[in-house]
């Protein structure tokens, strides 16, 4: 199976949320999509969740001759 490097995910917040998190991102020097998937991270961290690392997309490959 190809590794994907992302996937969508499509959800609904209350749009006072939504400026919060566009605010707290922003602060962060980061996009919104990015800031979540630092938030999610994190909580798993702190919950114990082990979150393995993405695969890359491509093997490298060097022809040593």
């Amino acid at each position: 199976m190809v590794a994907k490097k992302t996937t969508t995910l499509n959800l609904r917040v209350d749009p006072v949320i939504k400026e919060a998190l566009k605010q707290a991102a922003e602060m962060d020097h980061r996009s919104i999509t990015n800031f979540i998937e630092l938030l999610v991270r994190n909580h798993c961290i702190d919950v114990g969740i082990t979150i393995p690392e993405q695969q890359p997309l491509f093997k490298e490959t060097r022809d040593e001759h």
